[in-house]
């Protein structure tokens, strides 16, 4: 199986082709915007962090910036910085520049301000631009691929209908061996031990169910009783879709992952070796954005995104399918939904026959066609992870202290 993508320099294998400015700090961001706003084929990842941070906190979103730019549907990256940020542009760039791509970096307050800094960012970014347009799509194999799983704004259908049509696709995809990824542990809770017994070995199954049980007690420790209906997981969409309670929208859930066997469980925005390769777990919970940043973080090039009340966002510089398995909610916002499966529930098709159809269209996004995400520029998916009291993968002493090369290598 092949798709038509670009291969990078450091061999892994893009769907998009987009050049991108990252500011380190919030302070610049609207710098950063007005630099790829007059650059064609440019994005801008504008995120509230860089600063007053300290601890996981900052080591979460320096992870996920580095991660980002080593992403590789970005062909360049113009780093951004101000100059007194505590997350040190340097450190992006020398992150970045890492995975082999052209990347250069400009600091505000070197350069005398906004105006000669735009100035100087539009010719940078212009040329980055110009190289990776010249470059065209190639044959690239489907093991190379790997693809988020999510859902948002789930109903009684997506169980039935949606999340079992991605679950096919994935035994699909990680049958001929690509990869995907599946995260959302908050509405995984109870279903971890179906979940371990699919691990490849002892090992991995325990770290299965330890992500669930450190995700559910993050979700306790949240809890603030003196605001009553305000502790509550389940959402009044998912209640007003026949979703009852987290049992049910667990074992609806769990269906996007079919029953490949799982390879291992990640850190947020940490891809995996590169000679690992199936189905994938990310430590995380549920907010659309933050899910989906880490699961791009670990290397999706493709985001299926199942929703049966009807979901609008995107992500800047990878494509988001919408899949539902509600017919009403097709009808309703058909300029936003990419994907229909309620032919399952009609009995006109079987879960089988249009996991297999999905996974035709899988390729094809990946090859080029767009979704309906990225015709109405939709970007709102980029959003960076918060700490909520977890601390997750590797932590040194001062004295040992991981290099960005130890803390970002894949």
């Amino acid at each position: 199986m092949k798709f038509l993508g670009w291969k990078r320099e450091d061999g892994r294998v893009a769907t998009r082709n987009y050049v991108a400015v990252i500011p380190s700090v919030f302070c610049a961001n609207k710098t950063a915007d007005r630099i790829a706003a007059q650059v064609e084929g440019a994005v801008c990842l504008r995120h509230p962090v860089g600063c007053t941070q300290v601890g996981f906190d900052f080591e979460l979103s320096a992870r996920t910036l580095i991660a980002m730019g080593r992403h590789p549907n970005l062909a360049a990256v113009l780093v951004l910085g101000l100059g007194c940020e505590r997350f040190k542009p340097l450190e992006l760039y020398e992150g970045i520049k890492e995975s082999g791509k052209p990347v250069e970096m400009l600091v505000i307050q070197d350069e005398g301000g906004t105006g000669p800094t735009i100035e100087k960012g539009v010719r940078i970014l212009r040329n980055m631009a110009q190289m990776a347009l010249g470059k065209s799509r190639v044959e690239c194999d489907v093991e190379d691929l790997m693809v988020a799983l999510k859902c948002g704004g789930t109903d009684a259908t997506s169980g039935l209908s949606a999340n079992p049509t991605l679950g096919v696709m994935s035994d699909i995809l990680t049958g001929l061996g690509g990869s995907a990824i599946l995260s959302e542990l908050n509405e995984l809770i109870g279903t971890e031990d179906m979940l371990a017994q699919r691990a490849i070995d002892g090992g991995v199954a325990k770290k299965i169910k330890e992500a669930v049980a450190e995700i559910e007690e993050v979700l306790r420790s949240g809890c603030d009783f003196r605001y009553p209906g305000r502790n509550e997981l389940i959402s009044p969409g998912n209640f007003q879709g026949g979703v009852s309670s987290i049992v049910e929208k667990a074992l609806g859930g769990v269906h996007k992952s079919g029953s490949s066997p799982i390879v291992d469980v990640l850190d947020y925005a940490v891809p995996p070796r590169r000679d690992q390769r199936g189905l994938f777990m990310m430590k995380y919970e549920s907010q659309d954005g933050e899910v989906v940043t880490g699961m791009v973080g670990c290397g999706a090039q493709v985001v299926a995104f199942t929703t049966g009340r009807g979901n609008p966002t995107g992500f800047p510089f990878v494509p988001v399918i919408k899949v539902t398995g509600n017919e009403a909610s097709f009808k309703k916002m058909e300029a936003d939904m990419d994907y229909n499966a309620g032919a399952i529930i009609a009995g006109t098709k079987t879960i089988k026959e249009m996991g297999h159809d999905f996974f035709d269209l899988l390729l094809k996004v990946a090859s080029g066609h767009p979704v309906k995400a990225e015709l109405m520029g939709a970007d709102e998916l980029f959003v960076i992870g918060r700490r909520q009291g977890r601390q997750s993968g590797p932590t040194s002493s001062p004295s040992g202290a991981q290099t960005p090369s130890d803390r970002y290598s894949v």
